[in-house]
């Protein structure tokens, strides 16, 4: 999974981000969390707010809309995948 620098995170769209906040920083545009352009950064963001989860950082409902749009896209790529 290649790491996403700043300019490409906020390229990624709202429909492929797991959680957005309701502000940005200093109050501007709402910005997203758990950015999810691919199939690895959808796995990864699955895993990640489990652990939110568990330390008590994330609700069980965020963890469950997380969730939900991590498997629209891994379902989308599996569709092509050989076995």
């Amino acid at each position: 999974m290649a790491k996403l620098t700043a300019k490409q995170r906020k390229a990624v769209p709202k429909s492929k981000q797991g959680l957005l906040k309701a502000k940005g920083p200093r109050g501007g545009a709402p910005r997203g969390n758990f950015p999810m352009p691919d199939r690895a950064h959808a796995a990864n963001a699955k895993a990640r707010a489990a652990q939110g989860v568990k330390k008590g950082t994330l609700s069980s409902s965020q963890k469950a809309k997380i969730d939900a749009k991590a498997n629209k896209i891994l379902k989308k790529g599996k569709k092509g995948a050989k076995k």
